[in-house]
């Protein structure tokens, strides 16, 4: 098996050697490079490879600005010392993370991953990264330019406690007014950060700041309770549900 180490510590690429060959004495490590550049120009030759393990922060910047730039087609292995949001990001997209210091189980346990994935086509898991990095490093909307009457006025996105959709027009919701949006929802679940606003329905995205209580409801649903919604705005719907728990939980 040939495998690539993108690793900007010299020692953590030495043990990650000899872990490996501890492993698996067919391994053959083809390449080492410390650098975004380096892996860049690398890949562009055509380097075969089979394996990649990927650290995440490297000498001139951060790995995942490769997806953007080139195309990857073999698997990897994520390593860090930086248990954050990044590694729950590409957790379901990569083939495993491995948390520095890396032991001898946890190595063992990724490449057993790796093997039986091999009947997996990896093409989805590339496209997959490349979207999680894109998403990562998206800025969204920090406020929005509303009519007050005869002026403008300008409301911070953590101020605001729902947007709401009635009979086609779109609302931004406050403690101070309703006011009229020029967006459609649709485009809204793309311009709010997702860890603070969930669509809850067709009809209701909500920042998770104001929610007060999450109550059972009728036939699998669940009710939101805060102070600027009423009646069926409330409702989770049953097929958003499981994702809803998830986003409370996240």
């Amino acid at each position: 098996m040939k495998v690539v180490i993108i690793e900007d510590e010299k020692l953590s690429a030495e043990h990650l050697t000899l872990m490996l060959q501890r492993v698996d004495s067919n391994i053959e490590i083809v390449g080492y490079f410390d650098t975004v550049k380096g892996t860049l120009a690398a890949f562009k030759t055509e380097i075969q490879t089979d394996l990649i393990f990927m650290d995440i922060h490297l000498a001139d910047g951060n790995s995942f600005e490769l997806f953007s730039q080139i195309k990857i087609e073999s698997p990897i292995i994520f390593t860090t010392a930086f248990d954050n949001y990044a590694i729950q990001a590409f957790k379901q997209n990569s083939i495993d993370y491995l948390l520095k210091p890396i032991s001898l189980s946890d190595l063992q346990f990724a490449l057993d991953k790796y093997k039986k994935q091999q009947k997996v086509p990896n093409k989805d898991l590339i496209e997959n990264i490349t979207t999680a990095y894109q998403q990562l490093n998206k800025q969204f909307k920090t406020r929005f330019l509303v009519k007050a009457g005869s002026a403008i006025a300008t409301i911070q996105t953590e101020e605001i406690h729902c947007f709401e959709t009635r009979e086609s027009l779109s609302f931004l919701i406050t403690p101070k007014g309703r006011y009229p949006i020029d967006y459609t929802l649709d485009e809204l679940e793309t311009l709010l950060q997702p860890n603070d606003f969930f669509r809850i329905n067709r009809k209701v995205i909500v920042n998770i700041k104001y929610i007060e209580k999450v109550e059972s409801y009728f036939n699998g649903r669940l009710i939101v309770n805060t102070k600027l919604l009423e009646g069926d705005a409330r409702i989770v719907s049953r097929e958003r549900v499981s994702d809803f728990k998830h986003w409370l939980d996240n």
